[in-house]
């Protein structure tokens, strides 16, 4: 470890108390991007964010993206935040990408503690807070690299260029146009990209991951009467929506988690027996999955199957019901609307396309067989492909020798289950290699209640980040 690098280290070891307070002012702005009532306040996190590269040393400008129609209004998209530091020849130059908004949450969803209040619990060690890990915690683990140098005095290893967007849970919408625009504008120069927006395969081992699932996202409506009915004088009367509805999506998918659909699962690429080996040597067990859920509901009690069906196998996933009595208590409504939520997470060789045709002529045959006398509308999100990465790469290199320097083992190279789509943008506009290098954990909870960053993860995690700039610095291309 060379002394510029020991030095950072030493630096973010003794901040680890601004650390936290920075992320706390972070928690506490609620970027929702999915609803409209909070776009005001994903903008404010923009606005926040570029305040702190701007401190730090960076040159920044914001980016806007155009406008949106959401929840019946047409709405601004949050701007990219654009921040570079550093523009010398002899340097590689890495891209940095992240996002500031986060899922929605509410203390009545079941969390423990306010969700846009970070709360330090002293006694597991872990950062309780709506976007604590996904992806504010690693933004900010960026940010107090650039911190660091600056206060320290000394030079950043690399060239740095910040590209954070606003829009990731809720599609990235506005993004890839942008990537695609300023390819050769202002992401050219590029030697390679790192993402830290994703987890370690379980809650003890670090891992590098090289790959991600796409994904497809549905919405089937079935619209009946005019309005709300009373099942007491309208029940068995009339076709009800939420009849069918559950009836056609109750054919999408098995308890066990096997995809019904036709056309679905043809399109997977064929597991070699060097591919089986690596799901086999994997540092893993089920408990990791049982710790992280809270429950033992695996599919399988069989590693390997377990591990593949998060990184190499297709998922269909049923994800909630629009316009359905869903408050505590009884109410014998017939609803006139409901609109069903499903996704499938994609793998190669899937292609986006053929999924959304077998799934929309899937629905069709099922809905006309039910002879109903309601509507149905099935529509697709615009689709994200899967995205897989070459490791025997410099890139890749580096992020295994920082990740031995922090925490003193060769991590795991995994593929990871879910979804960044602008990932494969950025593979393919920039035609560079794209790594992904974890902070959190798999018991994180993002997108679900309690969501936390362990302290220990923020700190190594962000020492991680800056000497994952060194090992660059120093691999010859």
């Amino acid at each position: 470890m060379i002394e510029n690098q020991a030095k950072f280290i030493k630096y973010i070891e003794e901040h680890k108390s601004d650390l936290v307070k920075t992320l706390a002012e972070a928690v506490a702005i609620p970027s929702v991007s999915g609803d409209a009532s909070y776009r005001p306040q994903v903008r404010k996190m923009g606005e926040w964010l570029e305040k702190q590269f701007q401190e730090a040393g960076a040159k920044t400008s914001t980016h806007e993206l155009g406008k949106q129609t959401l929840d019946g209004k047409e709405i601004d998209l949050p701007p990219v935040v654009y921040a570079q530091i550093g523009d010398d020849s002899s340097k590689k130059t890495v891209l940095v990408y992240g996002h500031y908004d986060v899922q929605p949450a509410l203390k009545s969803d079941g969390w423990n503690t306010e969700p846009f209040k970070l709360e330090e619990d002293q006694k597991t060690g872990c950062l309780y807070g709506r976007g604590s890990t996904d992806d504010k915690g690693p933004i900010l683990g960026w940010l107090y690299v650039l911190l660091a140098h600056k206060s320290l005095g000394i030079p950043l290893p690399v060239n740095l260029k910040f590209c954070f967007e606003g829009m990731e849970e809720s599609g990235s919408v506005g993004l890839e146009d942008f990537v695609a625009k300023e390819a050769k504008g202002l992401f050219s120069g590029v030697d390679a990209v790192c993402i830290s927006d994703n987890y370690w395969l379980g809650t003890v081992k670090p891992c590098v991951t090289h790959g991600l699932r796409g994904i497809a996202y549905f919405k089937l409506e079935i619209k009946g009467p005019a309005r709300d009915l009373h099942s007491g004088v309208f029940g068995g009367m009339v076709h009800e929506p939420m009849t069918d509805l559950i009836k056609i999506m109750s054919s999408f998918v098995s308890p066990e988690g096997k995809i019904l659909i036709p056309g679905i699962n043809e399109q997977v690429a064929e597991l070699t027996d060097k591919e089986r080996k690596v799901y086999d040597e994997m540092d893993f067990s089920i408990s990791d999955v049982d710790n992280a859920t809270g429950s033992s509901t695996t599919v399988s009690d069989h590693k390997p199957d377990v591990l593949m069906a998060r990184m190499r196998y297709p998922s269909l996933s049923l994800h909630g019901v629009e316009g359905a009595f869903a408050e505590p208590g009884s109410k014998t409504v017939i609803p006139a609307r409901v609109v069903g939520k499903f996704s499938i997470r994609l793998v190669p060789d899937m292609q986006p396309q053929k999924v959304v045709d077998a799934v929309k002529k899937h629905v069709e045959e099922q809905f006309k067989q039910l002879n109903s006398k309601n509507t149905m509308n099935i529509s697709a999100d615009p689709p994200g492909k899967p995205w897989l990465a070459d490791p025997n790469h410099w890139n890749y290199e580096a992020a295994f020798k920082a990740t031995q320097d922090i925490y003193g083992v060769k991590p795991d190279l995994t593929r990871e289950g879910g979804s960044i789509p602008i990932t494969l943008t950025f593979a393919d506009k920039l035609d560079k290699n794209v790594l992904l290098l974890p902070m959190g954990r798999s018991d994180d909870g993002a997108h679900s209640t309690n969501e936390k960053l362990d302290t220990s993860n923020y700190i190594k995690g962000t020492e991680l980040l800056g000497s994952y700039l060194y090992e660059v610095s120093a691999i010859t291309n």
